[in-house]
């Protein structure tokens, strides 16, 4: 019997492909998706509208790389026209849910970030 090396991922580390997606979940247009979505399924342009000032072409990258790493799930149904939703896997929702504090926590800060940028103009 052959025995696997444990998986060890580690962020730090340039080779690790972690970082991959970490990069994918953590740009902007895949945070504000994974927390809209959060809310419950979405289709494209309602999704978009949602994520305001996100591009068609952002948007589109930004939920295949999602799907592609298991966060996302897109289903079409074969109508006229096609019907394409998009909603959160289990990992998608894991994510969302650690994401969501962060989103709070920005805009509960803003005061104090928008204090900070004046002083630091001010300089």
């Amino acid at each position: 019997m052959e025995e696997f090396e444990e998986l060890v991922a580690d962020v730090f580390s340039r080779r690790c492909t972690s970082r991959s997606v970490l990069e994918t979940i953590t740009g902007r247009w895949a945070i504000l998706a994974l927390v809209a979505l959060y809310e419950g399924p979405y289709r494209f342009n309602a999704l978009r509208r949602r994520v305001d000032g996100v591009s068609e072409k952002m948007l589109s990258q930004t939920l295949h790389a999602l799907e592609r790493d298991g966060m996302v799930l897109r289903v079409a149904e074969s109508s006229i026209p096609p019907k394409v939703e998009y909603s959160l896997t289990e990992l998608g929702r894991e994510a969302a849910e650690r994401l969501i504090p962060l989103l709070e926590w920005v805009e509960d800060r803003m005061p104090q970030v928008v204090s900070s940028r004046e002083e630091y103009a001010a300089r």
